[in-house]
């Protein structure tokens, strides 16, 4: 029985996107909340152990202190510099613990984040971000539950999870990086606010997703061609200039903007994707990086990324194999049953 990890960022769900854009609030109650049910869910699966990564809010340690004398709890090493290295060495930590299953609390970025610590990570990703591709809306409660029986060892993760696509990042004279979702040359010189607001200084996309029904720039992609996860392909996007084609594309929650797109073409996994600066790039929604002029950059999609763990799926089995039912309880119901 392998413990069950828990990694809440604290930060997530409260960007500048509330100020320009109308996307919703996830305080540290709510938060707190989640956790909460999760543990609850995971506890009738039969999971007692659980490792979490601290935060500067306390918000794993005090939702876990509810339940002091039901669960084996406790902290592992990381830093609390209030920025995403937390996530990222946290996440180290939760694999030198063996945790069978991870339930995160973030979005897009924070799962991006998550897998620079643990690239293969058998994840229950719970949304609670700003742009929320990556992560699923999903009842903590049923999270909790699908990741104990996935930590317990009931439910097999090649049974009952997806492995995710990843785009590998290489810039030259940096140190390598990766996306879950979009990797995005833009026009800007700098990193700035870091969330993606303006069309006009988009220049290329490489998507792993396309969906028509996202937010950012996925649903850029997936207005034109469609891509989802289980296809071992990726979408490429050149944007901006004298586009024929415009997009009018939710790029943050309760904000559209056009796009123009001279080209979107499917390419195949492993395929290079090269780029010459000046620029910044973008991960996951967020500008990350800038490239000086002349200076050269490459993007990869690969299917190497964390084990996405199929909530439903895994409560599918639990019904067919009668993991919550006993005998007892069946001769209780009506005969009506």
């Amino acid at each position: 029985m392998n413990p069950i990890g828990i990694c809440c960022n604290p930060a997530s769900g409260k960007d500048v996107r509330r100020l320009v854009a109308r996307a919703s609030v996830f305080d540290n109650q709510e938060k707190q909340a989640i956790v909460r049910r999760a543990v609850v869910g995971a506890l009738a699966a039969g999971a007692r152990s659980f490792r979490f990564v601290p935060d500067t809010h306390e918000l794993a340690a005090t939702a876990l202190a509810e339940f002091a004398d039901e669960v084996d709890a406790k902290e592992v090493a990381a830093p609390l510099t209030g920025s995403a290295l937390d996530t990222r060495r946290g996440a180290a930590s939760l694999r030198e613990a063996g945790c069978g299953a991870v339930i995160t609390l973030g979005g897009d970025g924070t799962n991006r984040a998550f897998a620079l610590g643990w690239r293969d990570a058998p994840l229950v990703p719970v949304s609670t971000g700003t742009n929320n591709a990556f992560p699923r809306f999903v009842e903590a409660t049923l999270a909790g539950l699908a990741a104990g029986f996935v930590a317990t060892g009931r439910a097999p993760l090649a049974e009952c999870a997806r492995r995710a696509k990843t785009i590998a990042i290489e810039v030259d004279g940096g140190p390598p990086d990766l996306a879950l979702l979009d990797a995005v040359q833009t026009r800007d010189r700098f990193v700035g606010a870091r969330a993606l607001l303006d069309a006009d200084r988009l220049a290329l996309a490489l998507l792993t997703r396309a969906d028509p029904a996202g937010v950012g720039v996925t649903s850029i992609g997936g207005m034109l061609e469609p891509l989802a996860d289980d296809e071992d392909a990726a979408l490429l996007l050149e944007l901006g200039g004298d586009g024929d084609v415009c997009v009018r594309a939710p790029i943050a929650p309760g904000l559209f903007r056009d796009v123009r797109v001279r080209s979107a073409r499917r390419i195949a996994l492993a395929e290079c994707v090269e780029i010459t600066g000046p620029g910044a790039l973008a991960f996951d929604g967020e500008r990350e990086r800038v490239l000086a002029p002349g200076q050269r950059a490459s993007f990869r999609a690969l299917r190497d990324g964390p084990w996405v763990i199929d909530v439903t799926r895994v409560l599918q089995r639990a019904a067919r194999e009668g993991w919550l039912v006993t005998q007892e309880q069946i001769s209780c119901l009506p005969k009506s049953f």
